[in-house]
C-alpha cells in the first residue's frame, strides 16, 4: 500500500495553506519581471521553494525543434552544461509535457523509471516531479520542471495555483520576448539606418566598413571580419572584437589558418555561391572537427566559437567580399531572424539602398509588437455581440492601446479599454503588463473596485513610469446590468435601442457612463466611483480611446457630442457596419493616435443560475 501524503497528517493543511500564500506572493515577482533572466530566477528560486520543491528548473525553445535549460537550481553537478539543449522530440517529461501542452505529474521514482527509463536520476531515494508547460494562445514556449522529495501528491488546489502561475510566467515571457524582439529589431534597423547613410555619403568605402565592423559589436556579434574579394582571393579589410586584447588571436587565426577555397563550408564558400552559411550552434565536436591541429583548436576554443554566420557583399549578381560574424557562450545564438538582417546591412554595405524601406520595417516591427499582445479574437457568447476595431497610428513606433474581453465562471462579462500614455517599444511593452495584470487581477477577484485597486498596487510596486487611462466593466446579462470604471479615460456610452417604430430604426438614447472619480492609473492611486447602469437586450456598450474622438485644437467635450450624434443616426442593426462607420466618419486622419473601439451588445438575457421565473 503507497505511503499516506505527509501533507494529510497533522498540520498537513496548514503546510498547504503555506504554499498555496507563498505561490501567490509569486505573482507579483513575475508581473515584475523584465528579462528573461529576471523569469528565470522567479522559477528557480521563488517558485520553487514556494512549492516546497528541491529542484525547479526553467527550459524554453529555442527553435522548433530544440529546447534549452536557461535555468535551474538543485540536480547533480553539470546537469546545466549536460541539459543545455535537447530535443523536443525526445522522450523526456519536460519535452512530453510541451509537445502535450498539458502538466505531466509523476509520483513515486517507480512511475518516473517505469515511464522514463533512461532519464538522468537528479538525487537519490524516492522523489516525484511534475512538469508543467508554458503556452500563449495555443503556442509552445516551454516547460517549467519541478522535483520533489519523496511521493508528493499534487492537489486540485496546489495544481490551480501552479497552472495560474504558469500561465502568468508564460504571458511573463512571451511579453518579454516580443519587447526583447521589437528592441531588438529596432537597434537592427537604427543600425541598417545609420550605415546606409554612412555608405551612401562617405567615399571612403573601406573606412566606412571599418566604422561598420565596429558598430555591429559587441551589441550584435561578439566579433566580425570583413573581407573583400581581390583576385580571387579573400583579402582581410576589418576586423572588431568585443575584447580588444583577443584581436591578435584573430589575426593569429587568419595568418596560421586561412580560409581555404578548398573546403565543403566556410567564406570562400559564400564567396563563389553568393550564399549566406549559417552555424546556429557550434558544438565542441564540430570544432574538434575543424580544427588542422591541436594549435588551431585552442585558438577556436580561446576565441569561443559558439554561434556564427557569413553573409556575402552583393551587388546584384557579383560577390564583392563577405561579411563574418561569431558570438560566443555568453552571446545570442544566430537564428534566420539574424541571418536576415546580416543579409540585409551586407547589402546595403555592398549597394547603400533607399533609407524608405527602413520605415517600412519600422512599421512591421511596431504591428508586431502591438499584435502579440492584443487578442487574437473576441469570445463568442451566447447572450453578447462583440464587436472590435483596432487601427494603429500611421508612425512608425509602437502604441499603447489595449483591450480584452474575458467571460467570467459565473455568467458575467468583463471588459477593459486602456490607453498608455506615450509610444514606442517601451509603451507597448506596459501595455502587455497592463493586460496581463488585469487578467490576473480578474482572475483573482473580478469586482470593479478590486481590480482597479490590484493596478494601484502594481503601479507601486513595479515603479511603472508611463501613465494609463484605463475603462473597466463587468457586465450581468441575466440581472440586466453593469458596473463601470474609469481611470481617467474618455466616458464609455450605452446605445439604447427603443421599440421597433416602422421607419424610424435604430437608438432613441445614449447614456455616457460618467463617475463622480475617475483618477488616472499611475498618478498615485485614489478613489474611483463604481457606476451601475441598466442593461436591457438591444442596448450596446461603446468603450473607445481617445484617438476616435479627439482633434487637434478642439475641445474633447465636441468629440463626444459627435460621437454621440452618430451613435444615434447609424442604423444599429449591424454591429460590425456601425463600428465601421464610427471609424471612418469620426477619426481625425490628421492626428496620429492610434484608435481602439470594443462594442458589447446584449443580445438576449440568461438568467442567473438558480432563478426561479
Amino acid at each position: 500500500m503507497p505511503e499516506p501524503d505527509s501533507r494529510h497528517s497533522e498540520g498537513g493543511a496548514d503546510q498547504l495553506a503555506g504554499r498555496l500564500r507563498r505561490l501567490a506572493a509569486v505573482t507579483t515577482d513575475l508581473l515584475g519581471a523584465t528579462s528573461i533572466a529576471g523569469v528565470t530566477d522567479v522559477v528557480t528560486n521563488h517558485l520553487t521553494d514556494a512549492a516546497d520543491a528541491v529542484l525547479g528548473s526553467l527550459s524554453l525553445l529555442v527553435d522548433d525543434d530544440t529546447l534549452a535549460l536557461v535555468g535551474i537550481r538543485g540536480g547533480r553537478e553539470g546537469v546545466a552544461s549536460r541539459w543545455a539543449t535537447y530535443p523536443l522530440a525526445g522522450r523526456t517529461p519536460a519535452a512530453d509535457a510541451v509537445r502535450a501542452g498539458t502538466p505531466l505529474v509523476l509520483v513515486g521514482r517507480a512511475e518516473i523509471r517505469g515511464r522514463y527509463p533512461d532519464l538522468e536520476v537528479a538525487s537519490e531515494g524516492e522523489r516525484s516531479m511534475v512538469c508543467l508547460p508554458l503556452v500563449v494562445s495555443g503556442r509552445p514556449l516551454g516547460v517549467v520542471t519541478l522535483s520533489f522529495a519523496g511521493r508528493r501528491e499534487i492537489d486540485d488546489a496546489e495544481m490551480t495555483f501552479l497552472g495560474l502561475l504558469t500561465d502568468i510566467c508564460a504571458q511573463t515571457i512571451d511579453r518579454i520576448n516580443a519587447q526583447a524582439d521589437a528592441a531588438d529589431r529596432e537597434a537592427k534597423l537604427a543600425f541598417l539606418a545609420e550605415a546606409s547613410e554612412r555608405l551612401a555619403r562617405d567615399l571612403d568605402y573601406e573606412a566606412t566598413l571599418t566604422a561598420v565592423a565596429e558598430a555591429a559589436v559587441p551589441w550584435f556579434a561578439d566579433w566580425c571580419v570583413i573581407a573583400l574579394e581581390d583576385d580571387g582571393q579573400l583579402r582581410t579589410l576589418a576586423v572588431a572584437h568585443a575584447q580588444p586584447q583577443h584581436a591578435g588571436l584573430v589575426k593569429e587565426l587568419q595568418e596560421r589558418y586561412p580560409s581555404s577555397p578548398d573546403v565543403p563550408r566556410g567564406t570562400y564558400q559564400v564567396l563563389f555561391s553568393g550564399v549566406s552559411d549559417l552555424v546556429p550552434e557550434i558544438s565542441d565536436d564540430l570544432l574538434a572537427q575543424t580544427a588542422q591541429d591541436a594549435d588551431h583548436l585552442r585558438l577556436l576554443k580561446m576565441l569561443d566559437f559558439r554561434s556564427a554566420m557569413a553573409c556575402p557583399l552583393k551587388v546584384h549578381d557579383r560577390v564583392v567580399g563577405v561579411i563574418t560574424w561569431v558570438t560566443g557562450t555568453q552571446g545570442r545564438r544566430f537564428d534566420t531572424d539574424d541571418l536576415a538582417f546580416g543579409e540585409d546591412l551586407a547589402h546595403r554595405a555592398a549597394v547603400a539602398i533607399d533609407n524608405a524601406q527602413l520605415h517600412t520595417q519600422l512599421r512591421d516591427v511596431a504591428l508586431h509588437l502591438t499584435h502579440a499582445v492584443l487578442p487574437d479574437s473576441l469570445p463568442r457568447l451566447p447572450d453578447w455581440e462583440l464587436e472590435v476595431r483596432y487601427l494603429p497610428a500611421g508612425r512608425t513606433d509602437a502604441g499603447g492601446d489595449f483591450y480584452d474581453v474575458v467571460p467570467l465562471p459565473d455568467g458575467r462579462l468583463a471588459m477593459f479599454v486602456g490607453d498608455v500614455m506615450g509610444r514606442g517599444v517601451h509603451a507597448a511593452s506596459v501595455m502587455a503588463q497592463m493586460r496581463s495584470a488585469v487578467r490576473t487581477l480578474i482572475a483573482l477577484d473580478p469586482e470593479p473596485a478590486a481590480v482597479m485597486q490590484g493596478l494601484d498596487l502594481v503601479f507601486e510596486r513595479l515603479g511603472l513610469e508611463h501613465l494609463v487611462t484605463l475603462v473597466y466593466a463587468v457586465a450581468d446579462s441575466g440581472a440586466g446590468y453593469i458596473d463601470t470604471v474609469n481611470a481617467g479615460h474618455p466616458p464609455p456610452l450605452i446605445v439604447r435601442q427603443a421599440a421597433v417604430v416602422p421607419g424610424e430604426p435604430g437608438p432613441t438614447r445614449v447614456d455616457m457612463v460618467v463617475g463622480a472619480e475617475t483618477m488616472i492609473l499611475g498618478a498615485g492611486g485614489g478613489d474611483r466611483s463604481v457606476v451601475r447602469s441598466l442593461l436591457n437586450p438591444g442596448d450596446t456598450v461603446l468603450i473607445y480611446t481617445d484617438g476616435l474622438v479627439e482633434r487637434r485644437h478642439e475641445d474633447i467635450d465636441a468629440g463626444l457630442a459627435r460621437l454621440v450624434s452618430a451613435c444615434i443616426e447609424t442604423d444599429s442593426s449591424d454591429l460590425d457596419a456601425v463600428l465601421e462607420h464610427l471609424v471612418v466618419t469620426l477619426r481625425d486622419p490628421t492626428r496620429d493616435d492610434d484608435v481602439a473601439v470594443l462594442a458589447a451588445r446584449l443580445t438576449s438575457a440568461t438568467p442567473p443560475s438558480g432563478t426561479n421565473l
